[in-house]
C-alpha cells in the first residue's frame, strides 16, 4: 500500500500564472526571504486531503466527478494580494480571488461531505478562503519589508479566465520543492 499526498485544485491558465510570476518577481525585490511557488505549480486549492491510500484514489476521483457534474463552469478573476495570518505578520503570501469566489466556495462545500464519508479528508477548523498561494516567508525578521511591499500591490489585477474543470492532484515533496501530477481531470457541468 502506497500513500500519496493528494489535493483537489483548479488550475490557472498560462496568462494568469504569468501575472502571478511577475508579481512574485516584484515582491521578491523587498529583500524578504520567501520561498516562491514555482510558476507551473500556481493553482487554487479546493481541498487538501493529505496522505491517502492509493487504493482510495479511484473512489476519490469518482466522488469529485460526481460533485463536478452538478456545478456549471464559471469565470474567475485574480485581484488583490495579502498574507496569512495578516499583512503585518506575513507567513503565506497570496493573491485573492474576485469573480468566482462564491463558486469556488460552493465547490469546496459540496466536495467535503463525500470525501468525509470516504474517510480520506479531515475538515479544517478555519473557514475556506479561495486564494492562490504565491510564497511562504522563510524568516520572521523578513516580515516588515515584505509587509511594506504588499501594501503597494493592494489593487493588483491578475487577470480573468474560465474555469471548466477541476483536478485531483498528487504532490511529491522533493528537495527542490513539490512536484505535482494530475491524477484526474473532471469537467464541470
Amino acid at each position: 500500500m502506497a500513500r500519496i499526498r493528494t489535493f483537489i485544485a483548479v488550475g490557472l491558465d498560462p496568462a494568469l500564472r504569468d501575472h502571478c510570476a511577475a508579481l512574485q518577481e516584484k515582491l521578491g525585490r523587498s529583500a524578504a526571504k520567501v520561498k516562491w511557488v514555482e510558476r507551473d505549480n500556481i493553482h487554487v486549492t479546493l481541498l487538501f486531503l493529505g496522505e491517502v491510500d492509493d487504493r482510495d484514489l479511484p473512489a476519490i476521483c469518482k466522488a469529485v466527478a460526481g460533485v463536478a457534474k452538478d456545478h456549471a463552469p464559471f469565470g474567475l478573476s485574480l485581484q488583490g494580494i495579502g498574507a496569512f495570518p495578516d499583512a503585518d505578520r506575513p507567513r503565506i503570501v497570496w493573491a485573492g480571488v474576485g469573480d468566482g469566489r462564491a463558486e469556488l466556495a460552493a465547490l469546496h462545500d459540496a466536495l467535503e461531505p463525500p470525501l468525509l464519508d470516504l474517510g480520506c479528508y479531515r475538515r479544517e477548523e478555519r473557514a475556506y478562503t479561495p486564494h492562490v498561494t504565491l510564497g511562504r516567508v522563510q524568516g520572521e525578521r523578513d516580515a516588515a519589508p515584505l509587509a511594506q511591499a504588499l501594501s503597494g500591490f493592494s489593487n493588483w489585477q491578475g487577470g480573468v479566465m474560465d474555469v471548466a474543470a477541476i483536478h485531483v492532484m498528487a504532490s511529491e515533496l522533493t528537495r527542490d520543492g513539490p512536484m505535482y501530477t494530475v491524477l484526474s481531470t473532471v469537467r464541470l457541468g
